[in-house]
């Protein structure tokens, strides 16, 4: 497969696939949000139309930490269900031989066995400030099994644990918890207050890892059922900030806001269906992974500040 369309292809994971692609000598259409809105029928359309794609990885989200999924249940609900639906529709209408989707593993129920499997999937709802995001995507999940056993399209559904590493989001309104505690840990000498009371447990999967596992998946995998990626390595809220502390030598005091909330109790995912099924296995360990990101906010954010 030569064309290829990345939706989301400008971002944090999508630019690390899209590199790899290029590298591999696809011919690669990189959907942005500033020239198609894929929550707008006539600009997905257009999309669809400039990239004449034969296989697409559908990326693009609308999404944040615990304060931006409060701040904007709504947006979040409609724009990754609308954003998903119109990717699905005219990826059959355009005759896509494949569609690789981009899942979340937010979509879990609050309450799910660690670590969580495929088959929990259904098994309850989501935590309560995440769910309107959770579930617009598992929705996706819905139509693309529906596409596949109506018109034969051949969509795949994944799951990855939560993403970090160089060029993440670093905004305080909206990062995810591994950049804001770098940001505030390398820009404070003071104390650094933090949600919640550090319990909450959570896997962190290392963003060009993750890239690998949608390389692998579009080439191996034809399944109707949906696949996590991640480590399957559990690690507390509060162990993660003891780490980033000591890599970016934080000497502050670290303070529990404990009447905000923690999140999900605890998310970790069991990651062998996707070893078995396509032959996927995470390589970059946790401290690895944050002693480079941290590396490169140093080099880049902090450098230009």
């Amino acid at each position: 497969m030569s064309r290829v369309l990345v939706t989301g292809g400008g971002g944090f994971l999508g630019s690390r696939l899209v590199a790899k692609l290029e590298d591999a000598g696809d011919d690669v259409f990189v959907a942005r949000r500033a020239d198609y809105d894929l929550t707008r029928w006539d600009d997905a359309e257009r999309l669809f139309a400039d990239a004449r794609p034969e296989l697409v990885y559908h990326l693009a989200a609308e999404v944040g930490g615990i304060g931006a999924n409060r701040a904007n249940p709504g947006r979040y609900w409609y724009a990754n269900l609308m954003m998903g639906a119109h990717v699905l529709e005219l990826s059959r209408l355009n005759g896509a031989h494949k569609l690789v989707v981009a899942g979340t593993v937010c979509a879990y129920p609050k309450f799910t066995p660690v670590p969580f499997s495929e088959e929990h999937l259904w098994d309850g709802y989501p935590e309560e400030t995440n769910a309107p995001y959770g579930v617009a995507k598992k929705s996706i999940l819905v139509g693309a099994q529906a596409y596949r056993e109506q018109y034969d399209l051949d969509a795949i559904f994944l799951l990855p644990a939560n993403l970090y590493g160089p060029r993440d989001n670093f905004d305080l309104e909206t990062s995810h918890v591994i950049p804001a505690l770098i940001r505030k840990m390398l820009e404070s000498s003071g104390e650094v207050v933090l949600w919640g009371d550090g319990s909450p447990t959570r896997e962190f999967l290392y963003v060009d890892d993750c890239a690998d596992g949608l390389l692998l998946a579009a080439q191996h995998y034809d399944g109707a059922d949906p696949v996590n990626l991640g480590t399957g390595v559990e690690t507390s809220i509060r162990e993660v900030a003891e780490t980033i502390a000591e890599l970016t030598g934080f000497e502050g005091e670290i303070v529990w806001d404990t009447s905000m909330p923690n999140g999900q109790p605890r998310r970790s995912l069991d990651a062998s269906r996707a070893e078995r099924l396509f032959g996927f296995r995470a390589t970059t360990s946790l401290r690895e992974g944050l002693e480079r990101t941290i590396a490169w906010y140093r080099q880049n954010a902090l450098a230009s500040a």
